[in-house]
């Protein structure tokens, strides 16, 4: 604890608010990162590059993981997945978009990253969690990554446990999830 005492030199004042301003500045600057942590019981496992929900999971949480599957290792595909019908390929908005749809947590979809940035409610989810900045999106879905790339063998919807950063992204949340 800071203790804030008249009778010492006024640069101990500017000293002290400036260590104070330090602190504050770097809590709130550090960035988020996605990091894969196995928990028994809340995090899905992969087999052969599909995901599996964890026994118990929330409806919605299986909906968006079987959504995933029906996508992943689908070619990523600049502008694809935000049109009616079916997609040749998907981009990580339309990506992300799709497998909030299928589990009805989002009505119409977001056409760029920036729309996610003020989606659901703010912060980690219990079970899913939006990563939004400009330019990307991807999500974590009972522990496991659904990306469209960043140290993937490939571009393109896909399930992953490797960690990654996340410089600039908004984390958000379903309500309740």
């Amino acid at each position: 604890m800071v203790e804030w005492r008249f009778d010492q030199p006024p640069f101990m004042y500017t000293a002290r608010l400036f260590l104070l301003l330090c602190v504050l500045w770097a809590t709130a600057c550090s960035s988020p990162r996605y990091t894969y942590r196995y928990v028994a019981g809340k995090t899905a496992v992969l087999c052969e590059g599909r995901a599996v929900a964890p026994v118990g999971a929330p409806a919605p949480v299986v909906a968006v993981i079987a959504a995933g599957n029906r996508i992943a290792g689908m070619p990523y595909c600049y502008g694809g997945g935000h049109g009616p019908g079916a997609a040749h390929g998907f981009d990580c908005s339309g990506s992300t978009s799709y497998v909030l749809q299928a589990a009805g947590l989002l009505h119409g979809g977001h056409t760029n990253s920036d729309g996610f940035r003020k989606y659901g409610k703010s912060g980690e989810g219990k079970w899913i969690t939006v990563y939004a900045r400009s330019g990307h999106v991807f999500l974590s879905v009972a522990g496991l990554r659904f990306d469209t790339g960043w140290g993937q063998k490939r571009e393109g919807p896909q399930w992953t446990t490797k960690s990654r950063p996340a410089d600039g992204t908004v984390l958000r949340h379903p309500p309740g999830l």
